[in-house]
Parts: structure tokens; sequence; C-alpha cells
């Protein structure tokens, strides 16, 4: 397919951005965007560079900008932080696009303490609700929070990003949203089309369809608010750390888990993590980041997990609940990991409700929903990633073919280390991703990794396996998998973008839905 022919921003328009968002608002010169594109992209490589970048302060303002865009045909791109780095950052897939930032748009509207529930902006960080709660007096409620809190709250949720207290799986903490679309229009879904409705944050549902999926990884509106749950601080809490000593035992240890899960020990979703990726939590142990390395041969990581004493996969996981209980689990865990070859159980402490000020290692303050950025202190500024990440049944069996399978075409076609976490997000299914890592200043390095990371898109979907979010520049080829009866999938999705889009101003060719007229010049 063709690219499609790069947008070129009419002053007129700008004239018409900077009346809605003030001078201020409105960044053009290189320089000034610069720190608005994926920090993990060959920075001399300008493929998907804007136009501008926009910050609106209000849902006013973005209906306004929304108008701007329909009278010139102008296509726009929204991020909230514009933390996507791994997966093309703020960056649309247009070149010559608008950006639309929302981090002037970081209001915590409220905080339900009763019912346990928060209502952002699009700009709202996971640590700037974490404060929000300190300083309404509110520090008992916990937020599922990934593991870098500088990301927006509603950002994450709209990608489908992980977190990892209970609310994390499945991502069952978003709910009720506000969404400015197409035409300008406003719409409150679920219990929110009724006007004063007091259900609208705590009933995912409402009366005929659901909407609010249909605005997660999708270009169909541009949400303004959304609602957040909150899960109460449990009396006690016990963040604990498991290791598989050989990789081959990684099979048995994924069935394990999942049997813990479907008999509700354990809630939160653990991370199952290989020798060099928990780098990144021990430091201390294992040395700098070596993702991009040149390969490490199997003896050498075999006696770098022995000697660091973390085994070739780690798992973090958490248990949550009262004392008892949390004691009770702990045992059945440590019961099932002696299954286990020389596997270790790390427990060092059960925190209680009073004692969340004591929690200071970083993957302890993840696990109880405490924002913070320790992670960014142990990867060198130079490197960069791809996410590759497919979802897989929870079965060791499927896990262990697709690790491979990846492994095997990360080590053979791009010369790097495997870089791999396994995310158990519900009972039945996890996402295998796979960070593809390079020097970010090596332009070779870089496309290399790139061009594999397509592959194992198309080789990976050869097997039925797909990704469950892609970067922009393969976004296409992620949504080329999904071809069950000739991409009816993807014309169903089309048809909706026509329909409420007719203009194709909002985010053309997110995860492959192209509006009419793109469609047509890409296919001519």
């Amino acid at each position: 397919m063709k690219t499609i022919t790069a947008f070129s921003l009419p002053e007129l328009a700008v004239d018409r951005f900077r009346d809605i968002v003030g001078t201020e608002g409105v960044l053009l010169t290189d320089e000034e965007r610069n720190s608005y594109r994926d920090p993990y992209w060959f920075q001399e490589d300008r493929t998907y560079d804007s136009s501008a970048v926009l910050f609106p302060t209000s849902t006013e303002q973005v209906q306004a900008i929304v108008a701007v865009a329909n009278d010139f045909e102008i296509p726009l791109w929204t991020s909230s932080q514009g933390r996507n780095n791994g997966y093309g950052g703020p960056s649309g897939r247009v070149k010559g696009s608008v950006l639309i930032s929302f981090r002037r748009m970081n209001k915590v509207l409220e905080i339900n303490a009763e019912l346990a529930y928060a209502v952002v902006e699009p700009g709202v960080r996971w640590i700037d609700l974490q404060e929000a709660l300190k300083e309404s007096g509110n520090d008992d409620l916990m937020i599922s929070v990934p593991d870098i809190g500088w990301g927006s709250v509603v950002g994450n949720s709209l990608d489908n990003g992980l977190t990892y207290l209970p609310y994390g799986s499945d991502f069952m903490a978003p709910t009720g949203m506000e969404v400015v679309l197409a035409n300008g229009e406003l719409l409150r879904t679920g219990m929110g089309a009724i006007p004063g409705n007091k259900s609208w944050h705590l009933y995912k549902r409402g009366l005929g369809p659901t909407l609010d999926p249909l605005f997660m990884q999708s270009n169909y509106g541009i949400v303004t608010q959304m609602g957040y749950w909150l899960m109460r601080r449990p009396r006690a809490y016990a963040p604990m750390f498991l290791t598989i000593p050989q990789d081959s035992q990684l099979e048995r240890a994924i069935d394990i888990v999942r049997e813990l899960r479907l008999d509700g020990v354990i809630r939160g979703m653990p991370t199952i993590q290989n020798t060099l990726t928990l780098s990144g939590h021990f430091p201390d142990l294992l040395g700098q980041f070596a993702g991009a390395d040149g390969v490490f041969s199997e003896d050498a990581l075999q006696s770098l997990a022995d000697a660091s004493g973390v085994g070739r996969w780690g798992m973090r996981l958490a248990l949550y609940g009262d004392e008892t209980v949390v004691e009770h689990h702990v045992k059945r865990v440590t019961e099932a990991w002696k299954e286990i070859d020389g596997g270790r159980v790390d427990h060092h402490r059960t925190f209680l409700r009073h004692e969340w000020n004591e929690i200071v290692e970083f993957g302890d303050k993840v696990q109880a929903g405490i924002p913070n950025l320790d992670m960014l202190k142990t990867i060198p500024e130079h490197i960069g990633h791809i996410g590759f990440s497919p979802v897989v049944p929870m079965v060791g069996s499927e896990v262990r073919d697709v690790v491979e399978l990846i492994k095997n075409l990360v080590v053979e076609r791009v010369g790097t280390n495997f870089v791999c976490a396994i995310y158990p997000f519900n009972e039945r299914s996890c996402i295998v991703v796979s960070s593809l890592s390079f020097d970010t200043t090596d332009q070779e390095q870089t496309e290399a990794s790139v061009a594999a990371a397509k592959m194992l898109v198309e080789e990976a979907g050869k097997l039925g396996y797909g990704e469950y979010r892609a970067h922009i520049d393969f976004m296409d080829i992620a949504a080329e998998q999904y071809s069950f009866n000739d991409h009816a999938y993807r014309k169903f999705c089309e048809t909706i973008k026509d329909a409420v889009d007719p203009k194709g101003i909002l985010s053309p060719g997110r995860h492959g839905i192209w509006p009419a007229r793109m469609r047509q010049e890409r296919q001519s």
C-alpha cells in the first residue's frame, strides 16, 4: 500500500488554533515539537513528524479544535501525556498531523471515598492522582498503577495499558467516559447519558449497546474525562518474589500461576520476567540493563541467573486481604512453588494497613498502588525498545512455544538479547511482551529492530497469535492478522469510522482503521 501524502497545515488554521488555545498553546517549530516524538525512535527519522502541537485546557476548546479540523480536513492525533514510548509516543500515523496534547487538562474532577472511584481529565498522571488522594485525606484508596507513574490514567487505559492491582485484571478500573465526537458533539457513555445520573461511574453498562470499549484503541472520539475505580487499602499486603532457576521450568510455572489465579489466591496481576528484564528491578545484582548488547550465550545467562539468585525467570506478585487470609495464601503459593525444583519464594514482610509509608522497594510500591519513577533510573538514556506483545492462552506449552519463536527470531535476525515479560492479565490468558531493544543513536540497529518487530507480527500471526497493541509503524500489519472472513472485523470498524467521522479527521490509521478518503489514496 502507498503511504498517505503528508499533510500541510494552512496558516489560516494556525491562526484559528491560536485564537482557541492562545499563542503559548501552539507549538510549531521543529525545536518546539521535538520533545513530542517517541524518544525510542531514531531521532533523525522524521517519518511521523507533526506540523503542530496544541494544548487545550477545556472540553470546549477541544470541541473548537475539532471544528477547525473539520473545516480544513486536518488529521488530528491525540495523546494524554505522550509517554507511550516504544509504540510511537505521541506521534501520529499521517505525517503533518496536528497533535493534541492533554498535559494542561490535568484536573482530578472528583474523588468519591465512599464508593472508591475518581474522575479525571486525560492529562492527570498516576502520580497526580496519588497526590490528590493524599491532599484530600483519601490516601487509604489505592490506584492500580503501571511500573512508571509519569503516564496518564486515561491515556494508559485507552491503549489497554497494563496495571497490577486486582482492578488491573482485564482493564476493570476504567468506567464512564465523556467524549468529543468528530462533529464536535459531546457524548457521555453508559448511565452518564441520563442527565444527573448518580451511577455513571459505578455501572459499566447502560441501556442498549455499551459504548465505552469503542473508544479504547480507536479513532471514533476524543475522551475528555473518565472514571477510574480505586481499591480500598487492605488490612494486609504481602509482596512476593518467586524464582524459576532453569529456563526449562517456565512451562510448569505458567500452569501453577494459572491455577493459583483460578483459585482466587492471586488476585492482582503478577509479572514473570526473564533474567535480563529483571535488571530493572535488581540493578545491584544484575548491573546495567544489557538488552541491546551482543547476544549472551545460554551458559552466560545461566551463570548470571545463578550468581544473582534471580533465576532464568522471576515472578513478582502480591497478595491482599485480612491478615489471616494473606497468611494462608502465602502458604498456598509457597506450597505450590515446591514443584519448581530449586525455586525460591521470597516473602520478607507483610505490610499492614497503617504501615504503607514503610514500603520503599520499587516492586513493592507498584503492587501497593504507589506510582513512582524508580525504573527510569535503571535504563540508560540511549536505549530504546519496540514492543511486540501477542496474547497467548495461559497454558505452559503455548507460552513456551511463543517465547521460543520470538527468542529465536530476535537473536537470529536482530542480534540482540531476548528481553521478555509475561503478564497474566486474567486467569485464562497472558500477554508475552517482548521488547526489541536497541541503541537509539544507531540507525542500522534501530531499523533492524523495527524490521524484526514487523516480521514477528507476521510470523506469530501465521500461528494464530495477535498483538494487543501495536507500534504506529506497523499498526496496519498487526491489524492485517485479524483476517477472519475476509477481514470482516476491519470492514465493520471502517463502516463505523465513515459514519461517525466522515471527513476522517480523528487519528486516521490508528490500529489499521483508515477513513474512506485515505483508504482510497493508500490503495490507488
